[in-house]
């Protein structure tokens, strides 16, 4: 069927099909609230009305020998529920998982959760009696990253490395000044900072960056194992040292300076700079998981995908372009929020925070979250960490950003050739508008686009959303496992308050503040299911489907997937030369959807 916008279609006739195709799909698909200021959602019941096999249903489970009962559900063994996927008979291929990604999807967890079982890790409490038994929950598991981990986590350089190329590279931004709620002295950091400098002279230079967990500070915190957990609001100051490496300077737990929220200090003794670093890293997992990995990609690309489903016709092209892009996505989020954000779920087993932490903290990040946060170029000049050195992240992040911009640029000039061509298609408008209601609930101060007047601007749009949808995902999503699986690296909770004094840590109160047995491997189990990606996959730029039939855009997009190509190439030729290779962004290994 050859793409064509709505002002290409004249006869009343297939306008009238238009329209009753969106009529038909708005019927379908249909926008519900999960809670107050989060991102649309689809209705669940859109799910339901279209299965003809069986609904989608979970209960609390103890795990059963033989995997499955006699209607066919199937276990994970171990987890605290059964998982009976959807089988959306009638819905549209690319929503529903295919039978090869649902048995991968069971099969990768499958092993993982029955060992643990087996070694009785899934049901014991209690705090872990030395770090060296937390190596061995995944003992079949390993990657070269998760042992690089497990080797250098309570190592300073690796501790700022992962702010540019861990799971939540996003958090760094550059300081001219310092704020006053962080009151860093000279005579502090002076130690690490040598002879030759000091703080003003680096604040000058560009080279301090701080990381702001804001956002904790009022969390709601939640109890595990019937025991209340705590939260920190850290603000971690790092500095780019002459070697070329970020190291962190100072970490203060909370966002009030006074006598009760000492300023930890690399000078502290061993045991009370490493809880410090410890509360920051359980910052990171709070932040990360709950506002960078599922807000950011998870629940803005379902809203993009019902915004595309709803508002743009079959024969659309910025349809076909983006239909690729939302494969799985409405599946994998209506299982997420089945098993992991439901009462008693995963984020009430595994976090500090719980479920109404989680809906605090997505609500309050969507409230602050911005056009520039969402457009890569736009964040890393705003963040002022485009001469950070090895931030590969970044690097890698922009390269497929001017690939999928240039392949964007293309298929839109082909279609839209004109500012009036853009501002004139009724349907891209409500496209786009529906987006702003919805995604962004009407926020005029996010920045986002709610009316598209040039083909530049659709350009930049379309290229923020392909890029979330696929590349911004992997990036957060992939390595879970990889820095999650030694624990201490990324508690999910804190079973003590942040320290008020110093001189107080020891190895046994460091355990005894980290998370308990159970609690550890459940989270885990959730680290390595997330980050195995399912057979069945799709690499950016992979289009099976061919739902563009004209020869322009079927260039195009051959243009765009040697592009890929090059980039991959260059990537892994640099990573033959790391210590660390990133390869996150790879693009043989990016997802061109949010789909596990």
């Amino acid at each position: 069927m050859r793409a064509k916008t709505i002002c290409q279609d004249s006869l009343p006739l297939l306008l009238d099909h238009r329209r009753r195709e969106l009529q038909g799909r708005q019927e379908c698909y249909r926008w519900k609230v999960y809670a107050p200021g989060f991102p649309g959602m689809i209705d669940v019941s859109s799910f339901e009305e279209m299965e003809t096999d069986k609904k989608f249903a979970l209960t609390k489970m103890t795990p059963r020998a033989d995997q499955g009962d006699s209607s066919g559900n199937r276990y994970l063994p171990g987890f605290p529920m059964k998982i009976d996927f959807p089988s959306l008979m009638h819905m549209e291929p690319n929503i529903r998982y295919s039978a090869t990604k649902t048995a991968s999807l069971l099969f990768n967890a499958i092993p993982a959760s029955l060992g643990m079982k087996l070694r009785g890790l899934l049901d014991r409490k209690g705090s872990w009696k030395k770090l060296d038994d937390i190596r061995n929950i995944f003992w079949c598991h390993k990657t070269v990253i998760s042992e690089y981990v497990t080797e250098h986590w309570c190592e300073d350089p690796f501790f700022g490395y992962q702010y540019l190329n861990g799971v939540n590279p996003v958090m760094l931004h550059c300081l001219s000044s310092l704020p006053s709620k962080l009151p860093v002295t000279n005579d502090m950091v002076a130690p690490l900072l040598g002879p030759d400098t000091c703080l003003q002279t680096e604040l000058e230079r560009g080279n301090i960056f701080l990381a702001d967990y804001w956002i904790l500070a009022e969390a709601p915190v939640h109890c595990l194992n019937g025991r209340l957990q705590y939260v920190a609001a850290p603000l971690c100051l790092l500095w780019l040292n002459p070697q070329g490496a970020l190291v962190p300077l100072a970490i203060q737990l909370s966002q009030t300076p006074g006598p009760d929220s000492p300023i930890f200090l690399p000078t502290d003794s061993y045991w009370d700079w490493l809880l410090a670093k410890t509360w920051v890293r359980n910052s990171e997992f709070l932040v990360h998981e709950n506002n960078t990995h599922f807000l950011c990609t998870h629940l803005l690309c379902e809203a993009f995908a019902m915004a595309t489903l709803r508002q743009l016709p079959l024969c659309h092209p910025i349809y076909k372009l983006l239909l690729p892009h939302t494969r799985y996505t409405l599946q994998v989020n209506t299982i997420a929020r089945a098993t992991l954000l439901n009462p008693e779920g995963l984020v009430d087993k595994v976090t500090s925070v719980g479920r109404q932490g989680l809906l605090y903290l997505i609500s309050t990040a969507l409230a602050h979250f911005t056009y520039t946060d969402f457009c890569l170029p736009d964040s890393v000049r705003a963040r002022g960490v485009l001469a950070i050195p090895n931030y590969h992240y970044r690097d890698d992040g922009l390269r497929i950003w001017a690939a999928i911009e240039s392949f964007v640029s293309e298929i839109v000039g082909y279609y839209y050739p004109s500012n009036a061509s853009v501002q004139q298609d009724s349907e891209l408008q409500a496209w786009v508008g529906e987006i702003f209601a919805r995604a962004f609930l009407g926020r005029e101060s996010s920045g986002f686009p709610h009316r598209l007047c040039t083909p530049g601007e659709l350009v930049k749009f379309l290229t923020a959303v392909i890029f979330n949808c696929s590349a911004q995902h992997a990036a957060v999503n992939s390595g879970q496992h990889d820095f999650g699986a030694w624990m201490p690296n990324t508690p999910s909770s804190m079973r003590q308050p942040p320290p008020q004094t110093k001189g107080t840590t020891t190895l046994k109160s460091y355990l005894d503040t980290l998370p308990e047995v159970n609690v550890t491997c459940n989270n885990l189990l959730l680290f390595w299911l997330v980050s195995q990606e399912p057979k069945d996959q799709r690499p950016l730029g992979t289009y099976p489907d061919e739902h563009f039939t004209e020869e322009a855009p079927r260039r195009s997009i051959a243009a765009f997937q040697n592009r890929l190509a090059q980039i991959s190439r260059e990537i892994r030729e640099r990573n033959q030369g790391l210590e660390l290779p990133y390869t996150y962004l790879d693009p043989p290994l990016i997802e061109n959807s949010v789909s596990i």
